[in-house]
C-alpha cells in the first residue's frame, strides 16, 4: 500500500515508523521543517523497549501535490490543525483513498448521518464544513488511540506505553478496506480492535479526557492530585454526568459511573495530560475538539450542560490570557442554553 503520515509527529512519527518497517508499504510523509529534513536525512525512527526501530521514507514533502493519491492516508496533526491540513489531505485522495484521523476529542465526521445532532456541521469544528467538503465522509474510517509516545528531537519517537488501535467505519460496516487496514497495522505490531461502533469508542474516549485535560492546564496538577481532591473530582464528575446523557441521545450510551471511570484513571498515577503538556510548552490547547464540541452538542440535543459551559469558560480564558487560544473567540461561539 502507498501509506502517507500527514503530521509526522508522536502519535505520526510512531504509526509511520510501525508500518515502514514491518515492510510491504510505501510510507510518505506531509512535513516540513526540521521534521521533513530528519525524515530525509534518516528515515523513520523510533526508541521502542530499548531499542531503536527505523523504516525507510519512501518520500518527503511539504506538497501534496508532489506526493500523489495515496492508498491510506494517516492523519495525526492536533485537533487545532485540522482546518488548515484539510486542503492538502484532499490533494492526496484518489476514489478510493482511505483516510484515518488518529487524532483526540470529537472530529470532524462525528456527526455525519447521526439525525440528534442535525445536518449542519459542528461549528466548533468544522466551520462552514470545509473540511468535510475537502475530506468527504466516505474516505474516513475513524479511529480512537490507545498508545502515548512523545519526540524527543525532530524525526526521533519515544514510544512511552500501549500499543491500542481502535478503528471502524462510521456507518458500522465490517467492510473489506477496514480489514485491509486493520491486518497493515496488526503487521506494523499494532493492537488493533475493528468495532461497528467507532462513535461509542471515540465519545468514551472523550468522555474522560474532556474533564482531566482543561482542568489540569489550568491547575498545572497531575492526575493523581485532581483526582485525589473531593471538590475537582466531583466537579469533574457532574460535567462527565452532562457528557453520558448527550452520549445517549447521540446513540452512545455510556454503561460506567464516572467514579468507576476516576478509579481507572488513577490507576495511571502522576501524569500529566496532553493538555497540560501543551499548556507549558506554550502550545495552543485543543479545547473546542475536547470541550466547545460537546457544548455544541449539547444545544442541539436539548441537554443542559452547566458544568461543561463553566469548565469550557474557565479553560478558554485562561488560555486565552497566555496566547493558547484564539482571543477573538468567546463565548458567541454558543449561544446560550434554553430548554428546547
Amino acid at each position: 500500500m502507498k501509506v502517507c503520515i500527514v503530521g509526522a509527529g508522536a502519535v505520526g512519527g510512531l504509526i509511520g515508523t510501525r508500518i515502514a518497517a514491518s515492510g510491504g508499504s510505501s510510507v510518505s510523509a506531509l512535513a516540513r521543517g526540521e521534521t521533513a529534513q530528519a525524515l530525509r536525512t534518516d528515515g523513520w525512527r523510533l526508541e521502542q523497549g530499548g531499542k531503536l526501530i527505523a523504516g525507510p521514507v519512501a518520500a518527503v514533502s511539504s506538497d501534496p501535490r508532489e506526493l500523489g493519491p495515496q492508498d491510506l492516508v494517516i492523519v495525526a496533526v492536533k485537533a487545532t490543525a485540522m482546518t488548515s491540513v484539510a486542503e492538502p489531505v484532499s490533494a492526496l485522495l484518489g476514489p478510493e483513498t482511505i483516510v484515518m484521523p488518529a487524532m483526540n476529542g470529537v472530529p470532524w465526521w462525528f456527526i455525519h448521518g447521526v439525525a440528534a445532532a442535525g445536518a449542519a456541521p459542528l461549528q466548533s469544528i468544522d466551520p462552514g464544513g470545509a473540511i468535510a467538503r475537502a475530506i468527504p465522509q466516505k474516505h474516513v474510517i475513524g479511529s480512537v488511540v490507545h498508545l502515548a509516545a512523545s519526540t524527543e528531537a525532530p524525526g526521533v519517537v519515544v514510544h512511552r506505553n500501549g500499543m491500542g488501535l481502535i478503528i471502524g467505519e462510521p456507518d458500522g460496516s465490517l467492510s473489506p478496506r477496514l480489514e485491509t487496514v486493520h491486518g497493515l497495522l496488526t503487521e506494523a505490531g499494532f493492537d488493533v480492535t475493528s468495532t461497528p461502533k467507532i462513535r461509542h469508542e471515540v465519545w468514551y474516549k472523550l468522555w474522560g479526557n474532556m474533564t482531566m485535560n482543561p482542568v489540569s492546564a489550568i491547575t498545572g496538577a497531575t492526575g493523581d492530585r485532581m483526582l485525589d481532591d473531593r471538590q475537582v473530582r466531583d466537579f469533574c464528575s457532574a460535567a462527565m454526568l452532562e457528557a453520558a446523557a448527550i452520549g445517549a441521545r447521540l446513540g452512545c450510551a455510556i454503561d460506567q459511573t464516572p467514579e468507576a471511570r476516576h478509579a481507572v484513571t488513577r490507576e495511571l498515577g502522576a501524569f500529566k495530560t496532553s493538555m497540560l503538556q501543551d499548556a507549558e510548552r506554550g502550545r495552543p490547547i485543543e479545547l473546542d475538539a475536547l470541550v466547545t464540541a460537546v457544548c455544541e452538542l449539547g444545544r442541539r440535543t436539548g441537554v443542559a450542560t452547566p458544568f461543561i459551559d463553566a469548565l469550557l469558560g474557565l479553560t478558554r480564558l485562561f488560555a486565552q490570557s497566555r496566547g493558547l487560544y484564539p482571543a477573538t473567540t468567546g463565548s458567541s461561539l454558543l449561544a446560550p442554553w434554553t430548554a428546547p
